[in-house]
């Protein structure tokens, strides 16, 4: 994840540095897309593009990607998905942008970014329609002493290992 954070940082930070916000948000858009469909790997199918445009953010508007960390820190607490607390930090880089009076550059790519993560993350909005998306847990299952986890047996109850 740290790379994928610093792919989006690095070029959006020299880019804002020494040409400007335009610049910046242009590298880490490049960022994103070369995240999505990698060249290395003859544009297949890459990453959702999720913690790239957050370094892209870190660097080009750094109050607006640590709100958008935040945002994504706090959702995923409460909620356990990884791909809700992307959708929600997403959502909310274009209000913060505006809210915070950012330039046009920077309200636009965060348009835009929120959009492509969205789209990119349909097959997860499916799933979490269906209720079949998968939840993140904090603790391990149980364990017997033989090292296999507990598991109900389902008609009384009762754990049993498996």
């Amino acid at each position: 994840m740290l790379a994928d954070t610093l792919k989006g940082f690095v070029p959006a930070l020299l880019a804002t540095h020494y040409v400007g916000p335009l610049a910046g948000v242009l590298a880490g858009g490049a960022a994103m897309l070369g995240h999505w469909r990698p060249l290395f790997m003859g544009f297949a199918r890459g990453g959702k593009a999720v913690a790239t445009c957050g370094g892209a953010f870190l660097a080009v508007a750094p109050v607006v990607g640590g709100i958008g960390l935040i945002v994504w820190i706090v959702t995923f607490a409460l909620f356990r998905y990884a791909s809700v607390a992307s959708i929600v930090a997403a959502l909310s880089l274009p209000v913060v942008a505006v809210l915070l009076e950012e330039p046009w550059p920077v309200i636009a790519f965060a348009a835009l970014a929120a959009l492509a993560v969205i789209v990119l993350h349909r097959p997860n909005i499916s799933r979490l329609r269906a209720g079949t998306e998968t939840r993140f847990r904090f603790r391990r299952k149980p364990q017997t002493p033989t090292g296999r986890p507990v598991v109900s047996d389902g008609r009384t109850g009762k754990a049993r290992s498996s």
